[in-house]
């Protein structure tokens, strides 16, 4: 019996219940979950990562869903499927790709994983990095002392 390998991918900037539920999913799909984490120098359809690639893949390394989490590849984003060779690949209902274009660009590697879309998890407004981030310039939008002239105190 062969192991049914599932992979997500994603940024995993900010994790929040959003993040938990796509991985949750996705580990319902197979016997072993791979998550695969953007590089920071790879985010270009949004805004640069605040969280370090390193902290962020140690965060979802340490979910109990996931098996595997990785580094994405430097230069080819399809290398590290490759050496995974999963049966599904998941993606979150608001990443950007195109399903059938994916799936062309895996079938030129000889590659044929089923793609699921993840639905969108509705039960809290805070399931989005920016939303997040937005809750806290609207909450916080000053330093951790609470000093808002913006100059450091010694």
């Amino acid at each position: 019996m062969s192991i049914r390998r599932v992979v997500a991918t994603g940024t995993f900037d900010l994790l929040h219940p959003g993040h938990i539920y796509y991985l949750e999913e996705s580990k319902k799909l197979g016997d072993e979950l791979w998550v695969i984490v953007a590089r920071d120098m790879n985010v270009k359809h949004k805004p640069k990562p605040i969280i370090p690639e390193e902290q962020r893949l140690a965060m979802i390394a340490s979910l109990r869903p996931v098996d595997h989490a990785i580094l994405g590849d430097r230069n080819d984003m399809f290398r590290p499927i490759e050496e995974i060779r999963p049966a599904v690949i998941t993606i979150g209902f608001n990443q950007l790709f195109d399903e059938e274009k994916l799936r062309r660009q895996l079938a030129e590697r000889n590659l044929n994983p089923e793609i699921v879309r993840i639905e969108k998890y509705a039960d809290s407004e805070l399931c989005s990095s920016r939303r997040v981030v937005q809750e806290i310039v609207a909450k916080r939008g000053h330093d951790a002392d609470g000093d808002t002239s913006g100059q450091v105190r010694k």
